[in-house]
This record gives structure tokens, C-alpha cells and sequence, in this order.
């Protein structure tokens, strides 16, 4: 199935509203409560584009690309395809950890003073909430709070966010002593949510789970863990990105 994006017009709920997987341990302890986005939506930001792109990247281990050398990171991957297409792009920033949940990205962002002037941010969370078996609308909460800041990040403008569907890990062999098929549908109920609320607040949205899912036949996807995945993976992950981003950022 090809990747699919889209954008719905901008909803007014956002202004209101608001890892990867830790391979050694099955439990954690719920977050703290997370803190509120520090900076108010602007609805009709300036659409002019400075001379260089800077790129926050929001996320987990896929993100930071557990397992895989800097450059094979997605986030350092789309920052080089748009280099070649022309766009004059900063060196990526990027937010996440290996293990980190929804509520985990939230509470490191509050201690953290980061700009508002990203004009791409793209943000994949939620494996890890599935993994710990964290409450679905704990997610949905959480979530829309991560996609206000996104917003606030990028100057207010909805356009230039990218959200990333979770991928599928139990395809991978570190799940074969697990239940596959119910990781599968975890997986795709959380991916039900993230899209429902992405789309509500007119904001695009890249499938790359079924993507993930051709690991159970090709090895080459995944990283010598047998859990996260290689730079052939993220490749592709960052073509969508970049081809999407190209059109944004001209």
C-alpha cells in the first residue's frame, strides 16, 4: 500500500486543546502530568520563508534512530533530500529518546526553551504508550497537546507540521514470543486515534506503517537489534517526508 497524505482544513479545537520501545522492561511508571504548550497559536502567521530551513523533529527511538550512525536518521536523511532539491536547510533538531512515551516527550519539552521559528516540524510518538500498555485516552490527550506545541513551534502555521503514523513492531523477531496479532491491532487503534486528531486539525499525515510491516519479510529493514530499524527504512520514510516538505517550503 503507497504512503498517503492529506490536509483538512484547520481546526479552531487546536487553539484550545491542548520510544522507541525500552527493550529491557515491560512496565513503567505513568508520567507526571505534562505541562501546557508555553506559547499561544498564531492563526495567521507571515508565510515568508527565511533564507535557511530549520527542522525540529519530535519523537522516540525512530526518531533518534536507535541503532542506526546520526546520518542514517530520518530527520538527517529529509534534511539532505531537500538540500539536493535546492532548499537551504539547517542541521535537523531533534527531540526524542529511545523509551520515551507521549507523556515523557511532554515533560521534556517543559523544561526545555526552544523557539518558534521551525518552519517544518514533524512528530512520531505512541509506540511506547502501546508497549506499556498506557491508557488509549491518556494517548489522545497527550497527543493533542504535542500537536498544539508542534504548531507553536512552527510559527502557529499547521501547514508546515508533519505527523508520522506509529510503525508496526510485531513483525519484528524481538516480538516473536509475544501476541502478534494484538500488538497489530494496539497498534492500529492508537494509529486510528493519531489520524482522527490529526486530520481535525487540518494538519498532513504520512502513513508509514504498512511501510514498517515489510519487515516480517525483509531483514534488511531493521538494525542489528532485530527491533528498530536500518537506514534503508528510513529512507524511505524520508523520501515521503522531503516530497511532501518540497511542496510546503517553496
Amino acid at each position: 500500500m503507497p504512503a498517503f497524505v492529506f490536509s483538512i482544513k484547520w481546526s479552531s479545537w487546536l487553539l484550545a486543546g491542548s520510544v522507541f520501545i525500552a527493550a529491557c522492561s515491560r512496565t513503567g511508571t505513568p508520567p507526571a502530568a505534562p505541562p501546557s504548550p508555553a506559547n499561544p497559536i498564531v492563526v495567521n502567521p507571515p508565510q515568508v520563508l527565511p533564507d535557511s530551513i530549520s527542522y525540529l523533529a519530535l519523537g522516540d527511538s525512530y526518531t533518534i534512530g536507535q541503532g542506526v550512525a546520526e546520518i542514517d536518521r530520518f530527520p538527517f536523511i529529509t534534511t539532505a533530500l531537500l538540500r539536493d532539491k535546492g532548499i537551504k536547510m539547517k542541521a535537523p533538531e531533534i527531540i526524542a529518546r529511545t523509551g520515551w512515551s507521549t507523556g515523557d516527550l511532554l515533560a521534556e519539552l517543559g523544561k526545555r526553551t526552544i523557539s518558534n521559528n521551525f518552519q517544518l516540524v514533524t512528530l512520531l510518538i505512541g509506540v511506547n504508550n502501546q508497549y506499556r500498555r498506557l491508557p488509549l485516552p491518556e494517548y489522545e490527550a497527550e497527543f493533542r497537546q504535542l500537536l498544539t506545541y508542534a504548531v507553536n513551534r512552527a510559527g502557529g502555521n499547521p501547514k508546515q507540521v508533519i505527523v508520522l503514523s506509529i510503525p508496526d513492531y510485531s513483525v519484528t523477531p524481538f516480538a516473536r514470543f509475544s501476541n502478534r496479532d494484538q500488538i497489530k491491532r494496539e497498534i492500529d487503534l492508537f494509529n486510528e486515534k493519531n489520524l482522527s486528531i490529526t486530520a481535525g486539525a487540518g494538519i498532513s499525515y504520512i502513513e508509514i506503517t504498512t511501510l514498517s510491516r515489510q519487515a516480517a519479510n525483509d531483514a534488511s529493514l531493521l538494525t542489528y537489534d532485530s527491533l528498530h530499524y536500518s537506514r534503508k527504512y528510513y529512507e524511505q520514510v524520508a523520501a515521503r517526508i522531503s516530497t511532501l516538505a518540497l511542496e510546503k517550503l517553496k
